[in-house]
Formats: C-alpha cells, sequence, structure tokens
C-alpha cells in the first residue's frame, strides 16, 4: 500500500459532528419535538385555560366570584392566557409567551396556596417545567426581538 492510498475502512467511517448549526438528526429531532410541546401547551391554554374564562364557564365564572375578582379579572386572566397561547405559536414570540406564562403559573400557585387550597396546588409548578424549557431554547427569538424594536426606534 502506498503513502497515498486511503484504506477502505476509514474513507467510508466519516464522523458525524453533534454541532445544532450542522443540521444533525438529533437537533432535528429536538427542535421537532420542542414545536409538538409548544403546539401542545398553546392548545392546552388556548381551549382549557382561556376559552372557559373567556366564554364565562359557570364552573370559571364561580371560581373567581369565590376568589372576589369577579368577571373582570377572569376575563384578564383569560385574555392573558389566550395572549400567552398564541405568542407559543409565533417564532418570534416564542420565549416571550413561554415567560409571560410563567409568570402567571407563578401568580397561580401563590393563589392555590394562599386562597384556594384545593387538590391542584402543584399543577401551576408542572407548567412552568416545559414553559422555561421553551424560553431557553427560544432565547434567541428574544434576541432578535430586540434587535427588531430597537432598530424600528
Amino acid at each position: 500500500m502506498s503513502e497515498t492510498a486511503i484504506p477502505a475502512a476509514s474513507a467510508t467511517s466519516v464522523p458525524r459532528t453533534t454541532s445544532a448549526a450542522a443540521g444533525t438528526p438529533r437537533s432535528r429531532d429536538a427542535r421537532i419535538s420542542l414545536g409538538a410541546l409548544q403546539i401542545t401547551l398553546a392548545l392546552f391554554y388556548a381551549f382549557a385555560s382561556a376559552l372557559p374564562k373567556l366564554i364565562a364557564h359557570p364552573s370559571a365564572a364561580e371560581s373567581f366570584d369565590k376568589l372576589g375578582w369577579g368577571s373582570t379579572g377572569m376575563y384578564t386572566i383569560g385574555a392573558l392566557e389566550l395572549a400567552g397561547a398564541i405568542a407559543l405559536l409565533i417564532p418570534l414570540l416564542s420565549s416571550v409567551g413561554a415567560v409571560a406564562l410563567s409568570a402567571l403559573m407563578v401568580g397561580a400557585f401563590i393563589v392555590n396556596v394562599t386562597v384556594v387550597q384545593g387538590s391542584y396546588v402543584a399543577t401551576p409548578l408542572i407548567l412552568i417545567l416545559p414553559l422555561a424549557l421553551i424560553a431557553c431554547a427560544r432565547r434567541s427569538h428574544t434576541t432578535e426581538l430586540l434587535r427588531l424594536v430597537r432598530r424600528r426606534a
């Protein structure tokens, strides 16, 4: 074998890069999974959480009346949840939407612990975890959004 010849085994075994920028199958799968998580959370917040408040479902109205917030609080929280759900679906706003929904969940946790003291106290904390993952993974979108806002100002 000459010095310039390449053995057949080494010519076919090219190591794969693990860089996300290189577009590896792993990074593609992670992006798809993250997108599916965003869609799932957006559907949950829009239909299971915001819609009952926005249509004044009796169970939601009763809960907000017990809190002393009435229909104004119910519609406000419902509108904020719907806005967060929509933001999760818009790539440029996904990180901001996740942070905003996380803030709502912190408030929901505090209200559940101090006022309601029901069986669903941990639910807001459980929802914060995937929202934090989205906010962290999509933080480059926030940087891009800030760049656009500063350019327009």
